[in-house]
């Protein structure tokens, strides 16, 4: 069991410049990786404005998607679908391809996302699924972390560029000195827009899915 992830670009029909977006996705998505490795494989686009990746752990994709939210700038978004499940590779004269039901999970994961972000919850940008035969545990980690997304992504919705900036590098070990004099403020107000902003409280969440190996 692997956690199948699938990504695109939040309203990408009405960016201005398609191309100029992808690169800041890649360049976000490759500051990640670099900065904080856990992708078994990492996320790559596919068609479109997709992406797909795979982690070894839920605790593994939690977190690193998180980063990565934390780390684009305003005006460009992700949405992801997780799909908790096998996957297998295939080989095929056009390349080794991947299936499963990880991936059909994945699938279902993204569209419910987009679901909840056109009605209820406009804040939704993760949700994850799990393919037919997980254990009770596992069902029951699924739902609570919903749960949990539900809460975390509408805190980063309200965040502004800088919030994510310093959540990013108070996470990366940078201390509020450091991160003043990166943004060219004091250090009782990065104290005070780290806790304002909810960001202590994303950082806390991280550490525990960065030890939990879930």
């Amino acid at each position: 069991m692997v956690i199948a992830v699938i990504a695109d670009i939040v309203g990408s029909r009405l960016l201005d410049d398609r191309v100029s977006a992808q690169q800041v996705f890649d360049g976000a998505i490759a500051r990640v990786e670099s900065d904080h490795p856990r992708a078994q494989d990492p996320l790559r686009p596919t068609v479109g404005d997709e992406q797909q990746g795979v982690y070894r752990t839920l605790g593994d994709a939690l977190a690193s998607l998180l980063l990565l939210q934390l780390a684009l700038p305003d005006g460009v978004e992700f949405r992801f679908g997780l799909g908790v499940g096998g996957i297998r590779r295939i080989d095929s004269q056009h390349g080794q391809l991947s299936d499963g039901p990880g991936w059909w999970a994945a699938r279902e994961a993204i569209e419910a996302a987009h679901s909840r972000q056109q009605r209820a919850v406009p804040t939704s940008r993760t949700w994850i699924v799990g393919a037919p035969g997980q254990t009770e545990v596992m069902d029951a980690v699924i739902t609570s972390s919903n749960a949990y997304l539900l809460a975390r992504d509408a805190i980063v919705a309200r965040m502004s560029e800088r919030e994510r900036r310093l959540a990013y590098g108070r996470f990366g070990g940078l201390s509020q000195r450091v991160l003043a004099e990166q943004e060219g403020i004091t250090q009782p107000a990065v104290s005070k827009a780290l806790h304002s902003s909810g960001a202590n409280a994303l950082l806390d969440g991280l550490a525990l899915l960065d030890g939990a190996g879930a």
